[in-house]
């Protein structure tokens, strides 16, 4: 399997994992919300027994000579609501009786008669209120009198039907933290990988070239071609400086203030002469020469040999390559435009991920490089500007920019 496969194989667990959590999250509020409900039914119909409480006692008061009733399990009835606020008032609305309200000032009476102007008020929004709910119940006490019980639902089913969203909330605070917290260690795991691999490839090339460079001083004296010693002497030095950018990988580079011009004029010198002659490299320098950027120059020139050379095989080796550097504000971009294949929009972002490659050899590991060292290293940042399918794609590199009087 390879880093690219390894990589979608994750990120397909990503999803799942997701989409679990969402669904037995999706559960819960379903079963907390079926509870509120089930609540929300016992605590109707208490007030419906209430509200006949209510009617038995006012028709005992209207109706003197009436079949006596158990007055006392009447009473015990109504005083037996302890938690759910009521509002009884009659057509006019009325205040009648009132239980359950915690009144702004205290009360030594619950005869509404008595109420202070303070608490009348308090009592009249909250009628207002219920007045536009379903929590009220029509008590029809004879043919001319009606009366209206109203009433607010109790604190714990108000704190049960709010507790389903708080531990929603405590859940995906705590999802968030273990997600940001295994990301950051499997950040802390990558970046021990990249090091150790970088400086091993840098130590393990060490050997070689100092080899071949014994082996070209001896070609020299014994009198080979020098320029078959010179070609040799180059490729050499390309090799060294390979092995000193991998070696700068995991540690703070020394940067230098360098002028963009020629830092990008530079570091295109090299694949100038290796690109096949179909391709044309064109380069478009900006027009201010005091324009200077904070580079470490051999990783910067790593960063536009990667691009160029992603560019050339994205076209296969024909087509236009469009190099342009400009600035705005505080900001040096570079852009590098190709004629090559294109890369889907869904694409944009994930062709830095370790793995990604469309060829059918390499890692998939140069844009990963090259995102680490502008961003990381060169405080900038380098994303997909523009691509088409089949036309051709923009790649931009923004970095800070320092005026050079």
């Amino acid at each position: 399997m390879n880093l690219r496969n390894i990589y979608d194989s994750r990120r397909i667990w990503k999803i799942v994992l997701i989409t679990v959590s969402l669904i037995l999250m999706g559960v819960f509020l379903l079963i907390s919300n079926h509870l509120v409900r089930d609540l929300a039914k016992q605590e109707r119909e208490r007030m419906e027994i209430w509200a006949d409480a209510t009617k038995e006692l006012a028709s005992m008061s209207n109706e003197p000579n009436a079949m006596p009733t158990d007055v006392d399990f009447v009473f015990r009835i109504i005083e037996g609501n302890h938690n759910i606020p009521v509002l009884l008032v009659d057509d006019h609305d009325n205040i009648l009786q009132y239980r359950n309200f915690r009144l702004p000032e205290k009360v030594d009476s619950l005869n509404p008669m008595q109420l202070s102007a303070k608490n009348r008020q308090y009592l009249e929004k909250k009628l207002k209120r219920l007045k536009g709910s379903s929590n009220k119940i029509v008590i029809k006490i004879d043919n001319t009198t009606t009366q209206y019980l109203y009433y607010e639902d109790s604190t714990v089913l108000r704190r049960l039907a709010y507790y389903p969203y708080i531990q929603l909330a405590v859940l995906l605070l705590f999802l968030a933290i273990a997600y940001f917290a295994l990301i950051s260690v499997k950040k802390a795991e990558q970046n021990k990988v990249w090091v150790g691999l970088s400086k091993e490839t840098a130590h393990q090339l060490g050997t070689p070239i100092s080899s071949l460079m014994a082996w070209t001083e001896l070609l020299d004296s014994m009198g080979v071609d020098k320029d078959i010693v010179a070609d040799m002497n180059k490729d050499v030095q390309r090799l060294s400086k390979i092995a000193d950018r991998f070696s700068k990988i995991g540690s703070l580079p020394e940067k230098e203030l360098e002028f963009i011009n020629e830092a990008v004029s530079t570091s295109l010198e090299y694949m100038r002469n290796r690109i096949p002659k179909r391709v044309t490299l064109t380069l478009h320098l900006n027009d201010a020469d005091n324009c200077g950027v904070m580079l470490s120059p051999p990783l910067f020139e790593w960063v536009m040999e990667n691009l160029t050379k992603n560019a050339v095989d994205a076209m296969g080796g024909e087509g236009s390559i469009d190099i342009t550097v400009k600035t705005k504000g505080d900001i040096v971009t570079i852009l590098v435009k190709d004629t090559g294949k294109g890369i889907p929009r869904k694409n944009f972002k994930t062709v830095f991920n370790p793995g990604y490659t469309t060829k059918k050899r390499g890692w998939g590991l140069g844009l990963t490089l090259v995102k680490r060292i502008v961003e990381e290293y060169h405080a900038g940042k380098i994303y997909v500007k523009s691509s088409e399918v089949g036309k051709g794609t923009t790649f931009a590199i923004e970095l800070p920019r320092v005026v050079h009087d």
